[in-house]
């Protein structure tokens, strides 16, 4: 059947070999030794100039890698608007420096973007340091400084390992939605999903219904959480996955709090057992972050990133009884005291990690008035939930889970009057099986394993309260 578009999956004919158009060179593949001697094209921006007798020196980057290419330029080939902050195009033959590092010796060169530092304003003056707070006021341009550069690859292989890692324990990735009819939460900090036209609210209202359900028939928001969704897919295909964005309406503007933020949610069918969950959370966060050492090393070591101390010890279980005696017997340490039954705040989840010297604490069990609907009991202790939280030095939460309620009358009972989820109470009628999952704020995990003091800072584009710039 696709004869037909044999044709037009053949590359194209052109004459661009014939005319001798060179293909251009990462950065990256120069710094082989196979490369010396040869010759290249490269193309990026001026990230340093220094001025000898007969030669200019140009460090260039691409984004391929955090590492910079020396470009030598004779002086009579130097562009006159070749300045700090351009883009450029160089031609010319790689050779090796006296320390062995690799540079290009350049027989042409073209200037693409000029930048004139002083004239444009820009906001990032060449050999000068700024704090994150002076770079986040200008998020269009923090990709082009050095240290953000390495964050964004390095968010970028975590998402590899992540994926990598969940594929080799058998996990499938399901694209669950981001508009919602339900609050999985339940703690209204949602935000509301409608058309701005009014003309297509006009057209499509029908006598008596709701502005904010018009579109929908139903009210929409943006998703919280995709783990209702992914309780049904485990269903049918048993271990289960998302990762994407997710949104919380919370007016927070702390070092750990966005209004937008990634998450890894993973849903395991047949699992009844909150040390099963345990296991799982424990081997993910270390695998992932092992993976970024071993493959992001030279990025690691330009944002000053270390080996956390955490990841050679065995995670520390407390039940809830057992954190809140530790909490209760350190009151005095605490600027506010815990109370029994309530959820912890961030000085006490930090608190407990400290107590344990640095080693990330899971909290299981909770008190179920506490925690969401979906939860499932505890088979000895009915006032607790089968919850685990996994608190992180620098950071608290980083991750939540549980055992899913499968008992349909149970559920039936504890399900939230609003939101329509009758969908969810039928996932228990039909060939039920037991379930647990995870939420890991991917974000909040960047912080943890890279070291960074504010979320804001590993992510291109925050939104927080009063800020949705770009």
């Amino acid at each position: 059947m696709f004869t037909r578009y044999i044709g037009r999956l053949q590359p194209p004919k052109t004459d661009v070999v014939k005319r001798g158009v060179q293909k251009c060179t990462s950065i990256l593949d120069t710094t082989s030794r196979a490369t010396v001697g040869k010759l290249a094209k490269v193309q990026g921006w001026v990230r340093a100039l220094r001025k000898m007798k007969a030669n200019v020196f140009a460090d260039i980057s691409d984004g391929s890698t955090c590492e910079m290419l020396q470009v030598v330029i004779p002086k009579m080939l130097k562009p006159d608007d070749l300045r700090y902050g351009s883009s450029v195009s160089v031609e010319g033959e790689l050779a090796l420096t006296s320390d062995g590092k690799t540079e290009l010796h350049a027989t042409k060169v073209h200037v693409i973007g000029t930048c004139n530092v002083a004239e444009d304003e820009y906001p990032f003056a060449p050999r000068k340091k700024y704090d994150s707070d002076y770079i986040r006021q200008y998020l269009h341009l923090r990709p082009r400084t050095r240290n953000f550069s390495s964050l964004l690859r390095l968010r970028d292989l975590a998402s590899t390992v992540i994926a990598d890692h969940l594929r080799n324990r058998g996990f499938t990735s399901v694209h669950t939605p981001m508009l919602t009819s339900n609050d999985c939460e339940g703690a209204g900090e949602v935000f509301l999903v409608r058309p701005q036209s009014t003309e297509i609210l006009k057209s499509m209202r029908r006598e008596g219904q709701p502005e904010d359900e018009v579109y929908f028939d139903t009210t929409a928001f943006l998703t919280v959480s995709g783990q209702l969704h992914l309780e049904a897919v485990a269903r049918a295909l048993t271990k289960v996955y998302t990762f994407g964005p997710t949104f919380r309406a919370e007016n927070s503007k702390s070092r750990l709090h966005l209004s937008e933020f990634y998450m890894l949610e993973a849903e395991i069918a047949f699992l009844a057992h909150i040390e099963e969950l345990i296991h799982e959370v424990e081997l993910l966060v270390k695998e992932v972050t092992k993976g970024l050492i071993e493959r992001g090393a030279s990025d690691l070591h330009t944002i000053g990133a270390q080996e956390p101390q955490w990841l050679t010890k065995s995670f520390t279980c407390l039940t809830y009884e057992d954190a809140f005696n530790v909490l209760n017997d350190h009151a005095n340490q605490l600027q506010r005291p815990i109370k029994y039954g309530e959820a912890f705040s961030k000085e006490h989840e930090l608190f407990l990690v400290k107590y344990n010297d640095g080693v990330p604490v899971f909290v299981i069990n909770w008190p179920k008035d506490i925690k969401p609907f979906y939860m499932k009991e505890c088979t000895d202790d009915t006032s607790k939930v089968a919850a685990l939280d996994l608190l992180m030095p620098d950071v608290g939460e980083l991750v939540g889970g549980s055992i899913r309620e499968d008992n349909y009358k149970k559920l039936k009972l504890k399900l939230p009057p609003t939101g329509n989820l009758s969908w969810y109470l039928d996932l228990r009628k039909y060939g039920n099986v037991p379930t647990g999952g995870f939420g890991m704020g991917f974000d909040r995990f960047l912080q943890c394993a890279l070291g960074i003091n504010n979320i804001k800072d590993t992510v291109p584009f925050p939104r927080w309260p009063h800020n949705c710039n770009l």
